[in-house]
């Protein structure tokens, strides 16, 4: 099958650290052209890959040589960018969470049904060979889930430095960098938001849809913690954790308990590509498993399959479905924490 021709909208940090890199390597997709409204960002980044670069995006959809896009972008633009993306026939990967509000989620998704393109979330933990192991194991070894804890907890001290190690040179536009600061004052909002996409999609993909959960959140200095715990529909209970930052190294995993056995979940620092470490016991046999994968890039395999699902037709993975429940769940944390800690019914 032919490359899909993938266009980039945005070429700011997550574009050039993450999805550029993996689409430089990615099978079945091609990068055609990137399109920012910083002329120093498109042109810097347009040149290192050799593509056009534009900096008004009616431009780069009127482009004949791009037939879908990834959008790299501050989830508040990505209901107006993505729409028009999709209105202009072209297939879309949004970068998480879907939207910023569950009511621009739900309209995000309207516009693909009714357009009939893919639109996928860039959720790309689901496509850390770790994580996917885990989920079949979850599914078909362990039984009905009576206990679950997941969290992601983002470095502080460190995390500068060991980007500066794992990302590729960056091209920074100061002025979009202050522009950008004023939407992120609102740090609590903005940090469930970012980061709560992560944890809480990661969530469903383990354990299926909570029918309700309730929540906290804790406040020292910049640092935010919420703590919450749902309920699962076969009656057992995930207690979930999202804390940004801590004084400490990465930490992101899940322990997941039933009836039948246990699996252990622990992921790495999204940059250093590694698959996630992954155990399962079985009861019966006494018996426990540890699969070893090759180094894996979860933001190339999500484009790879994303770019398999326009050429065949097939599904994509998180679809808009799998994106406004992410966001709901976004909300309903915070719903719950405004209202005490009390529980909030899905």
């Amino acid at each position: 099958m032919p490359d899909v021709r993938i266009g980039v909208i945005g070429a700011g940090r997550i574009a050039q650290a993450a999805h550029l890199p993996a689409l430089a390597r990615a099978d079945g997709a091609q990068l055609v052209a990137v399109c920012d409204p910083s002329m120093k960002l498109a042109g810097h980044v347009a040149r290192r890959y050799e593509v056009p670069g534009y900096t008004n995006i009616d431009d780069l959809l009127a482009d004949d040589a791009v037939e879908a896009v990834i959008v790299a972008v501050p989830d508040r633009l990505h209901l107006p960018l993505a729409s028009q993306a999709l209105r202009a026939g072209k297939h879309v990967l949004v970068e998480k969470p879907l939207a910023g509000t569950v009511a621009e989620a739900e309209t995000l998704q309207e516009v693909a049904v009714e357009t009939g393109l893919h639109l996928q979330v860039g959720a790309m933990k689901r496509y850390d060979p770790g994580v996917q192991h885990a989920v079949h194991a979850i599914q078909n070894k362990i039984g009905r889930i009576l206990s679950a804890t997941v969290w992601y907890r983002v470095m502080s001290g460190l995390r500068p430095s060991t980007e500066a190690t794992l990302f590729p040179a960056l091209v920074v536009d100061e002025n979009v960098r202050a522009h950008e600061a004023a939407f992120k004052a609102d740090r609590e909002q903005y940090l469930l938001t970012t980061h709560g996409a992560h944890v809480l999609d990661g969530m469903r993909y383990l354990l299926g849809d909570p029918t309700a959960l309730s929540a906290q959140v804790a406040r020292c200095g910049d640092d935010f913690s919420w703590h919450g715990v749902a309920n699962l529909v076969e009656g057992g209970l995930a207690h979930f954790e999202i804390t940004a930052n801590v004084h400490a190294e990465w930490s992101e995993g899940a322990d997941i308990y039933g009836e039948n056995g246990y699996v252990k979940l622990r992921t790495h620092f999204p940059f250093t590509l590694r698959a996630s470490d992954v155990e399962v016991f079985d009861e019966a046999s006494s018996t426990s498993e540890r699969p070893v994968f090759g180094d894996s890039n979860a933001y190339e395999r999500q484009i790879e399959a994303f770019a398999l699902a326009v050429r065949t037709g097939g599904p994509t993975s998180p679809g808009p479905g799998d994106g406004l429940a992410a966001v709901k769940l976004i909300q309903a944390v915070a719903d719950s924490v405004a209202q005490g800690g009390s529980k909030v019914t899905l």
